[in-house]
């Protein structure tokens, strides 16, 4: 192996490869992006994605990079949320990925951590089949996350695994695996500002967060909001709580807005083998089946049993989740 300083145990020897060839980029890009703004402007504008959302110079600097090293391997399709559709790579290749080159790609100037995150499936006949099929389907998934220290969270259907990149070598080591996520931590993640476009649940359990030791938890939370999934998800997985991303009523909006190929089964699959729960603020996401490459669905992640306790505020009576919200009213000045 050149960039992972040990196989994971019992893996198979040609996904192992592909892995490392994904740390090998990820190892590329955290060098580059600790020298942003020395040699280049990695925030700088780069066009927009197929769906319109703005690209920066280093969403396509890390799709490139991305797309090249897996060519040489053993990838037959390539669905990355940067390009419009799926690249066929080797013809005779067994796994498709599906990648986010660069998540969080609004922090880069900011100095806020950023990431990659990418799921393998097996290869299908056709390209659209190898990423259009539940998320179980997958063989392995994780994320590089550029902060502080470059970790490579991965997993391969058994637990979750950290790596941190040691600079000095370029090599990613293995820590070991990752604890099951903490069922009592009092974080939530969720942006605020989009409260008045949320669902009556959604803002039912968001009032219940914020009353505090005053309201039916009885417990004061604290609420994070970083815009940068990979790192949402890592302080998740280090010290539990819940994320959610809800549908809400504006244009565009109304099935979420993080795309499930790319983002959402990866994360959700790392999740669940974390012992977490991920789902649509209802449905277990990883059960669902995508209709197009670039679909989009609302969601809810974390601590298993804060993510159950969301599902249960969907199936409250309308007239009870309109009590709760007309009792409280925190959110107006």
């Amino acid at each position: 192996m050149k960039t992972l300083d040990q196989v994971p145990q019992g893996a198979e020897p040609a996904l192992v490869a592909e892995l490392d060839r994904l740390a090998g980029v990820a190892a590329e890009l955290a060098q580059r992006i600790a020298r942003g703004g020395i040699d280049e402007n990695l925030a700088g504008a780069a066009g927009t994605n197929t769906d319109g959302d703005a690209q920066k110079a280093l969403d396509v600097i890390a799709d490139e990079a991305f797309m090249a090293a897996l060519r040489e391997g053993d990838v037959r399709h390539y669905a990355s949320e940067e390009q419009d559709t799926v690249v066929t790579m080797n013809p005779e290749g067994q796994f498709a990925v599906a990648i986010d080159p660069l998540d969080g790609s609004s922090n880069i100037d900011t100095n806020v951590s950023i990431g990659t995150i990418f799921g393998i499936y097996p290869a299908a006949d056709t390209p659209d089949a190898s990423f259009l099929r539940p998320g179980r389907d997958l063989l392995a998934s994780g994320y590089a996350i550029f902060g502080p220290q470059c970790a490579l969270i991965v997993t391969l259907g058994d637990g979750v695994l950290k790596y941190v990149l040691d600079p000095q070598s370029g090599t990613f080591r293995l820590l070991g695996q990752v604890a099951e996520i903490a069922p009592d931590s009092n974080e939530y993640a969720i942006n605020t500002s989009n409260y008045r476009h949320w669902s009556k649940p959604i803002r039912a359990y968001i009032d219940d967060r914020v009353a505090g030791t005053e309201g039916p938890s009885g417990a004061d939370s604290n609420m994070r909001w970083i815009a940068s999934l990979v790192a949402e998800t890592h302080r998740i997985l280090t010290r539990g709580g819940i994320f959610l991303y809800p549908a809400d009523g504006r244009q565009g909006y109304g099935r979420g807005r993080l795309r499930y190929v790319y983002e959402c089964a990866p994360i959700a699959f790392l999740i669940e083998q974390a012992g977490g729960r991920a789902t649509d603020g209802q449905d277990p996401i990883l059960d669902a089946v995508p209709d197009t490459l670039h679909m989009r669905t609302p969601f809810v992640f974390g601590s298993s049993n804060k993510v159950a306790r969301v599902a249960t505020y969907h199936d409250l009576p309308d007239e009870e989740t309109s009590a709760l919200f007309g009792l409280r009213g925190l959110f107006r000045a």
